[in-house]
């Protein structure tokens, strides 16, 4: 189980998913969204809008 590497929450799938598709899709540690979001400078849900965007997509990042 991955686990967010600042706050040390367990991580959603589509967690893992966001950080691979917005920061290095080759990471092996991640963030969850509220921290991801901090870092990026944008809100959870502006992450939840693209997540759900990639996914109508067919994004396979994403479930």
């Amino acid at each position: 189980m991955n686990v967010c590497r600042k706050c040390g929450s367990a991580l959603t799938h589509n967690e893992t998913g966001a950080y691979r598709k917005f920061v290095n899709r080759g990471a092996t540690s991640f963030l969850c969204k509220t921290c991801l979001a901090e870092k990026l400078d944008i809100t959870v849900e502006d992450i939840d809008r693209k997540i759900e965007l990639f996914k109508s997509q067919g994004c396979t990042l994403f479930v």
